[in-house]
């Protein structure tokens, strides 16, 4: 995402204090700016412009309004900026929880917009990468799971050891262009429809 790529949708129904925004962000890049000034379909608008970041501008949000818009930006699909000039107790947290990847509390300073647009970018990408990786571990952990127990079903079924279930397990997976894991899958899944 270089700047002058970025897509950026503004979230501020102040209209100078919106204005103040994309100033800033004006003068400090190349951006595609969009301001959505109401809140009710915040979400539906957000999916149409697809932007690459959000930056949400509230004078004093709510735990219920902060969640809302939180997630109406789509926190898990896109980086989202949210400055505040107040914050209560809990909120930096459920900000946090809600996936807002950057939370600034002491209100918008046009000095500070693009490099807390970058913390946030930067943010984001590092947790989409922690996303996927747990998802990728999460995966191969299940798959570990079924081979052991189509292994498992051949060394019983066979009379066989381990390492020989495996390599039967491979070798079927060779002979049929599949991967270990899917060829497990279908023992497993058949052993369980033979009852």
């Amino acid at each position: 995402m270089s700047s002058s790529q970025l897509s950026i949708a503004i979230v501020e129904t102040d209209r100078e204090r919106a204005l103040l925004i994309e100033q800033s962000l004006r003068d400090a890049g190349e951006f595609t700016i969009h301001v959505v000034s109401e809140i009710p379909g915040l979400a539906r608008r957000i999916q149409t412009l697809s932007p690459d970041v959000v930056l949400i501008d509230l004078e004093s949000p709510s735990r219920d309004t902060l969640e809302e818009l939180a997630l109406a930006s789509g926190p898990l699909e896109r980086p989202v900026a949210m400055f505040v000039d107040r914050s209560g107790d809990g909120l930096t947290d459920a900000a946090i929880e809600a996936g807002v990847s950057a939370y600034v509390v002491d209100g918008l300073k046009p000095q500070r917009v693009k490099p807390v647009l970058d913390a946030a970018i930067a943010r984001f990408r590092m947790f989409q990468r922690m996303r996927t990786e747990l998802a990728e571990t999460k995966r191969a952990l299940e798959e570990r799971k079924v081979i052991d127990r189509a292994k498992g079903m051949l060394m019983k079924a066979r009379g066989v050891g381990e390492d020989e279930a495996y390599a039967l397990l491979r070798k079927a997976a060779m002979d049929q262009g599949k991967r270990v894991a899917d060829v497990a899958q279908a023992l497993v899944t058949a052993a369980g429809l033979l009852g």
